[in-house]
């Protein structure tokens, strides 16, 4: 049998840290601690904090080492000055999330610097735990949890620590202590869960980063040479029934109808309002049911499913939010998601949308910038002219764009590489590579060349073929840009030009993806599916944390509430119920504390059953007496005789105030056993 030991290094290492004094290693694994609550915050601050930071730790860990002397308040604030005025150079403030947590951060490290007392530790302390709570401003994700649930169990380990002023207690059994004073603090922070009102985050989530997919406000063509594939999870979505095959999962995002060349954007109509497109949406067929669940995406819109009307008991509502669906079928929110939301509504797949006759409005949807892209208006020019083609209707003319499109030898690719100036004569005639946008880019512009309405829709479309949970996923790599073209007696006809070059992405929500990282690239050679299973798993982790915990909302304490019997709750039910709650706790909390006071000590209670059982054997001592002073005066009573008890008094006096120091219940029990026996042993003094 093989016997695995420890690396020699790694042993040396951890004999060295036991044999170091106790001050030396409290202050190590107090710097340690903040380290780790510090690292994940290093991810967002400037170069500059990190490095100061780290700096600072690993500086007051050789001081510790080394016993060397802590640096003057002078150099302290030295240092709180460079930080400060480095933080107002980049932020132009010492306020907001960004320059406040840079600042903290760099309080605390600084902070270490100063630990004569255990008043500066506490300080330290409290700084640490306010700094738990604002990685939450960045992040409110599992992972961030479990991080953060190390970090509090450590800077309480170190508090239990400062408040054992007596003997080495070893880092375990302060461990211990709290994770015990944690537990009895979990019922609490359960009732304030489950019952405090709910309030919004302080300063809403980052921006994307440009050159991934997802949704945007605005769409600018052949701006990103290559585009990364975001799998992040963009929607969750629960269907009553049976889920719509992939090539109907369109989910309707910012509709694009303005163009300058290289940017589409929002309509900017030129008509008066009564000329302008209105939706006249019509639907038929059977509704389809949906719970949607969306991340955050910093846009004011909901990505619903096409096409989801605006009627009572099929739109979707979110409490103190205004939604409403605009004349382009877009559903918008007065201000952007900046938090998860979980809304259910109603689909029809089957529908019309927009006016059935020519309007004057529908001339903006014609509308190109001049003197751009000469040699594709002159292509779509030669094409209307063609036999046959002067009098066809937009849908035949369509089909002919996207004819060509599939025997010109056009390649959808995530790697086209830069666009010029004008960048659509490049993609149709030259290059013929590019992704969703610069195909459903050129499709408009030529379907408007030839004087037919079209806009560009972006969204999502499709999803992952396995459920999670009973949930369709839908992510940022599902982020799809498509055409609609407007038709006489029809309105707005959807039209996917990528259809047209690669099916696959439409009918079974094939997405391309880029070349995996050396990780994944490893787990994928040792096993193709490992890896999908471990995400799969990870993200049903993820989802419920989120339905659970990151979702509970204020209706669903309400919910709670007509539960227990309250008809018609409102916050001032859900006060009563919470202080009620916490004053119950307060009381039984008081009661238990009196009954702690008055019952009486394990340690005087060994003592008495001590100073009774040597008065039995002889031996006279007093209730204050220590158990080194009786062990001396049973020696000078028994003699010899008494020398088994006597080493029995004495470990009892090591175990109570030596180096490891350790006295708990289980332990003095243990004691009296070995003691008792001893006793018994022990002839009695003659009269």
């Amino acid at each position: 049998m093989t016997v695995l030991s420890m690396p020699s290094g790694l042993q040396a290492a951890s004999e060295r840290l036991a044999h170091l004094p106790r001050d030396t290693r409290d202050t190590l694994f107090q710097l340690a601690v903040i380290s780790w609550t510090v690292a994940p915050h290093l991810l967002h601050l400037p170069w500059w904090c990190g490095l100061l930071t780290l700096s600072v730790l690993a500086w007051r860990g050789v001081l510790a080492l080394r016993g060397g002397a802590l640096p003057s308040r002078w150099l302290v604030a030295g240092l709180l000055m460079l930080a400060a005025g480095l933080t107002w150079s980049q932020e132009r403030t010492l306020l907001g999330k960004e320059a406040g947590i840079t600042m903290l951060v760099v309080l605390v490290s600084l902070k270490t610097l100063e630990l004569r007392a255990r008043r500066d530790a506490l300080v330290v302390f409290f700084l640490g735990f306010f700094l738990v709570l604002t990685h939450f401003l960045y992040s409110q994700a599992l992972l961030t949890g479990l991080w953060l649930l190390g970090a509090v169990w450590g800077l309480l380990t170190a508090l239990t620590l400062a408040h054992m002023p007596v003997g080495r207690p070893s880092l375990r059994r302060a461990g211990a202590v709290a994770a015990k004073a944690a537990a009895l603090g979990v019922p609490v922070m359960v009732v304030l869960f489950v019952l405090f009102p709910r309030i919004g985050p302080l300063w809403g989530l980052p921006q994307d980063a440009a050159g991934r997919t997802g949704l945007s406000g605005s769409m600018r063509l052949g701006g990103v040479a290559s585009i990364a594939e975001d799998d992040s999870i963009a929607l969750r979505v629960r269907f009553e029934g049976a889920a719509p095959p992939q090539s109907q999962l369109y989910f309707r995002g910012p509709v694009l109808s303005t163009f300058d060349g290289r940017e589409w954007t929002r309509l900017a109509p030129t008509f008066p309002a009564a000329q302008r497109p209105r939706l006249e949406l019509q639907v038929a067929g059977p509704p389809l049911r949906y719970e949607m669940t969306i991340e955050p995406s910093q846009l004011p819109l909901l990505p619903l499913l096409e096409m989801t009307p605006d009627m009572p008991g099929t739109a979707p509502s979110i409490p103190g939010w205004l939604v409403v669906q605009r004349v382009d079928g877009q559903w918008q929110t007065d201000r952007p998601l900046v938090e998860r939301q979980r809304i259910t509504a109603t689909a029809y797949l089957q529908h019309r949308h927009g006016p059935r006759a020519d309007m004057l409005g529908l001339r903006d949807l014609v509308d190109l910038p001049p003197n751009t892209n000469p040699r594709t208006l002159q292509w779509a020019a030669q094409l209307r002219s063609q036999p046959g083609m002067q009098t066809a209707d937009g849908l035949v003319l369509a089909q002919a764009v996207l004819a060509h499109i599939s025997n010109a030898g056009f390649t959808y690719t995530l790697e086209p590489g830069p666009y010029a100036d004008n960048a659509i004569d490049e993609f149709w005639f030259d290059r013929k590579l590019g992704f969703c946008e610069h195909f459903a880019s050129a499709f408009v512009v030529i379907m408007r060349a030839m004087d037919v309405p079209a806009r560009i829709v972006t969204g999502y479309q499709g999803a992952d073929d396995a459920l999670q949970d009973g949930y369709v996923i839908v992510r940022n790599s599902n982020a799809h840009a498509w055409a609609e073209i407007w038709l006489p007696q029809r309105g707005w006809v959807r039209i996917d030009p990528t259809a047209a070059v690669a099916p696959e992405r439409v009918r079974r929500s094939q997405r391309l993806a880029p070349p995996p990282g050396l990780m994944a690239g490893a787990v994928n050679s040792l096993n193709p599916a490992l890896a999908q299973q471990l995400r799969a798993a990870w993200e049903n982790v993820n989802n419920r944390w989120n339905q659970w915990v990151l979702n509970y909302s204020r209706g669903q304490q309400f919910d709670l509430l007509r539960s227990l019997g309250v008809g018609s709750p409102d916050w001032t039910d859900l006060a009563s119920v919470l202080i009620a709650l916490l004053c119950g706790g307060a009381l039984a909390g008081a009661a238990w504390a009196w009954w702690d006071r008055h019952r009486q000590d394990p340690w005087q209670r060994l003592q008495q059953r001590v100073q009774a059982q040597l008065a039995a054997l002889g031996v006279a001592v007093e209730l204050h007496h220590g158990p080194r002073e009786r062990a001396q005066r049973v020696r000078l009573a028994l003699g010899p005789r008494g020398d088994a008890l006597a080493a029995e008094l004495e470990a009892l006096d090591r175990a109570r105030y030596g180096d490891a120091a350790a006295g708990s219940t289980s332990a003095l029990r243990a004691w009296w056993a070995g003691f008792a026996r001893a006793a018994k042993a022990t002839p009695a003094t003659r009269p």
